[in-house]
């Protein structure tokens, strides 16, 4: 029983790792360092692509970013390219595309 007990406590122990394992660290780095203007004036994290409590819910630039990179990716070069490559795709904002947002120091998407 006390075997069984202590099994049970690693498994939600390791469960709950995986959990915040998810986080994409590299991604937020990768913004506020090719867009420090953004983060003068609003927060950066996971809110820019993901508005709401459920990470796989994403809004237009999240899924623009998604598309771009790749599920995961790790390379900072790679993520630092699909950054840019999104800036011309169209925003929600009409006639704005998400890098004339960025530009002006504004978040691409709205939370």
């Amino acid at each position: 029983m006390r075997k069984l007990f202590t099994v049970a406590v690693a498994g939600l122990f390791l469960a709950s790792a995986l959990t915040t394992a998810d986080a994409r660290p590299k991604y937020k780095a990768a913004f506020e360092k090719k867009y420090p203007k953004v983060g003068e004036s609003n927060k950066i994290d996971c809110g820019v692509c993901h508005p709401g409590a459920k990470k796989s819910e994403k809004n237009n630039y999240g899924d623009a970013l998604g598309k771009a990179v790749g599920k995961n990716e790790m390379d900072e070069a790679k993520i630092n390219e699909a950054l840019g490559k999104i800036e011309a795709e169209k925003s929600a904002v009409s006639g704005k595309t998400f890098g004339d947002l960025l530009k002006e120091g504004k978040l691409p998407a709205s939370k």
